[in-house]
């Protein structure tokens, strides 16, 4: 791979902040569906039908938290992810025997450069798991607070809330900044099964897809028909990515819903926790704040993960614990398959302009 570090995070920020603005609306939506307002808030209480003009009012109420951290989180994530993937396997024992037979040309700061002072004959699916791992926990320290403050301005309401709903949860948590890292544990917990289950998936499938090609265009090429190199390799690494990366996504999505769910009801309680120990300031936003009684009943301030989940099981069944799953598994198939597709396509572009400047074949 003839890519630096300043690439890895330029595709990475490139292709989050693109998607970032594609899938938010979806993603609000699942926060709705998810907190435990969603009956009394966006359903008639008397008829029990959606409130659709509630519901889907405000769709992109606090994607700025989540812009201004994308470029940061998005680098730091694949910057890790693709050093760590790179180490792991150039320290293989299946690497060292391979690259013993001739040299790689790399460039300064080439991610071919990395590697452990041992080796090690671990299989490849652990190797991608332990990278995406390492990944999700540098990113998960950037993207916390932005995910606080993302999902209490969805669940603001009012008249006013599409101008003011982020800077009312800015409010909150003035007095109370540290609040804002309260769900690293649970988003780092939701995270980290994802990604460790979601990237080892997406690899295979992705090699497997590339493999199958690979044959059918040996195949034409006997044929007489010309190859192209360039449209191949754009192919394989963009259009089959984006593939691979629905697929593995949708999976990983409904595997890890329920501990997204008790994610969201434990980042939704942050803000009620900071806001509460100022009551003499909480009752001129009171008609417009999300976090209702029900939540300092069901979600107090201070609670675990698996004592939120019991709570969740005890007043709303099993199926509360999947509340969401749908919105986030097709979201999360749309929003991967774009941004990896979009991610390897930015990281060719970066690898071949850098080949031409350097006049590598």
């Amino acid at each position: 791979m003839y890519n630096t570090h300043s690439d890895i995070w330029v595709a990475g920020a490139f292709a989050a902040l693109i998607v970032d603005f594609i899938a938010y609306p979806f993603d609000t939506l699942k926060t709705r569906v998810q907190s435990p307002d969603y009956e009394k808030v966006f359903k008639n209480a008397r008829t029990g039908a959606v409130r659709r003009n509630v519901l889907f009012r405000g769709l992109y109420q606090g994607v700025w938290s989540v812009v201004f951290t994308t470029i940061p989180a998005s680098g730091a994530f694949f910057t890790t992810y693709e050093a760590v993937k790179s180490i792991m396997y150039n320290s293989s024992k299946e690497a060292s025997t391979s690259m013993n037979g001739g040299k790689r040309s790399s460039p300064d700061g080439s991610l071919n450069s990395l590697r452990l002072p041992f080796t090690h004959s671990l299989p490849t699916p652990i190797m991608n798991a332990i990278a995406s791992s390492a990944g999700e926990m540098v990113s998960c320290l950037i993207i916390t607070p932005a995910e606080v403050l993302k999902q209490n301005a969805q669940m603001v309401q009012g008249s006013h809330a599409d101008k003011s709903a982020m800077r009312q949860v800015i409010w909150r948590f003035q007095h109370h900044p540290w609040r804002l890292w309260s769900g690293y544990t649970a988003l780092l917990a939701r995270n980290l099964p994802n990604t460790a289950l979601q990237f080892p998936l997406f690899e295979y499938v992705r090699s497997h897809l590339i493999n199958r090609r690979r044959r059918l265009k040996a195949t034409r090429m006997n044929t007489g028909q010309p190859p192209s190199e360039i449209k191949d390799q754009l192919v394989e690494r963009a259009g089959l990515t984006g593939i691979a990366a629905a697929i593995s996504g949708t999976i990983a999505a409904t595997v890890t819903t329920p501990i997204d769910v008790i994610k969201t009801r434990l980042m939704l309680s942050a803000s009620d926790a900071a806001s509460s120990q100022h009551k003499s300031t909480q009752a001129g936003t009171r008609g417009n704040e999300a976090i209702s009684s029900d939540v300092r009943k069901k979600t107090k301030p201070g609670k675990t993960l698996i004592s939120v989940g019991r709570d969740i099981i005890r007043y709303e069944g099993v199926r509360g614990l999947f509340k969401g799953g749908l919105i986030r598994a097709g979201w999360t198939a749309i929003a991967l398959g774009l941004y990896l597709s979009l991610y390897e396509g930015a990281r060719f572009y970066l690898e071949n302009r850098r080949k031409e400047r350097e006049h590598v074949s």
